[in-house]
């Protein structure tokens, strides 16, 4: 079985993009011809959609990977998450690696249920069913190794494959992440030991485990300890672009030979069209511009 991190990887390379759409579309998001006459959560999905295809449409051959955050599409009730779901559909019609970014986080049969959806299947009457067509998920870790073991075991029986919490881009990610035990370690690194174990036996063939981490970019000296702890783990960078995170900041997330990290940006690419660089350019030509200019400003980095 092809394992996606190995996917990814490759799509990386061939591509020599280590970057990430994040479709984490709003209605406030999309220029006015896609909004005039939407007055309610039907028609804003509706206009949602059609804006996420044809950002898809114009970098599906420069960009590996597409980060949808559902929260965006969950306050538009079912109708939003009809548009999440077939957002992940397009995307993969595409050729795309999916990151479906839900940061999930719940035990036992629980926790089972949502890496169902996500990551695994679901059977009805004697036939699988796949709920959403994501590579990967995003988790949350708080409640420990009961609520990451379901997801991790379907990760190994279908190829998939997890980011997991371990420094966040917030501001506010100190407040707990920074916390020191008496022994000087602080709760990041403690997590990012914890990932790095429970990858363990997740290795695909280009060295690094199906269970990978979220780094984010705006935490640059708490990322490169991170990288000494986690050699064999893969990460998710968010950050990037609009959160103020900067390509001389991210070396720290990838190993010596420019490998070992994805790179996401939203809103840059998403509502490039408004910005003075790309000015009368379409929404998604502008994106494309946003796009191209962040895979040269990532291009070559290496830890």
């Amino acid at each position: 079985m092809t394992m996606t991190i190995d996917l990814l990887i490759e799509r990386i390379k061939d591509m020599k993009n280590p970057s990430a759409v994040g479709i984490d579309t709003c209605l406030d998001y999309l220029p006015q011809e896609l909004t005039a006459g939407v007055n309610e959560l039907g028609g804003a999905a509706a206009a949602i959609l059609e804006f996420n295809k044809r950002i898809i449409d114009a970098v599906y051959d420069i960009v590996p990977s597409v980060k949808v955050q559902v929260a965006y599409y969950e306050m538009y009730g079912w109708q939003g998450m009809k548009a999440f779901s077939e957002t992940l559909a397009y995307a993969k019609k595409r050729g795309l690696i999916t990151i479906a970014d839900v940061k999930r986080n719940d035990i036992g049969s629980t926790a089972a249920a949502y890496s169902s959806a996500y990551l695994g299947k679901v059977n009805i009457a004697g036939k699988a069913f796949t709920g959403f067509e994501s590579d990967f998920v995003t988790l949350n870790a708080y409640l420990g190794n009961d609520g990451i073991k379901p997801f991790l075991d379907d990760c190994k029986l279908y190829g998939k494959g997890a980011f997991i919490l371990c420094k966040t881009s917030n501001p506010g990610s100190g407040e707990l992440q920074d916390l020191k035990y008496q022994d000087g370690r602080t709760l990041y690194e403690t997590m990012g030991g914890l990932v790095a174990a429970w990858g363990a036996g997740l290795t695909g063939k280009h060295g690094y485990s199906a269970a990978g981490a979220v780094v984010g970019a705006t935490h640059k000296e708490q990322a490169a300890a991170l990288r000494k702890i986690m050699p064999n783990t893969f990460f998710l960078v968010p950050g990037y672009g609009a959160q103020g995170g900067k390509a001389d900041d991210l070396k720290v997330c990838f190993d010596k030979e420019g490998g070992g990290a994805v790179v996401n940006s939203s809103r840059a690419i998403l509502c490039a069209y408004r910005a003075d660089k790309y000015k009368g350019l379409s929404f998604d030509k502008a994106a494309r511009a946003a796009a191209a200019d962040m895979q040269k400003d990532l291009s070559g980095l290496k830890g």
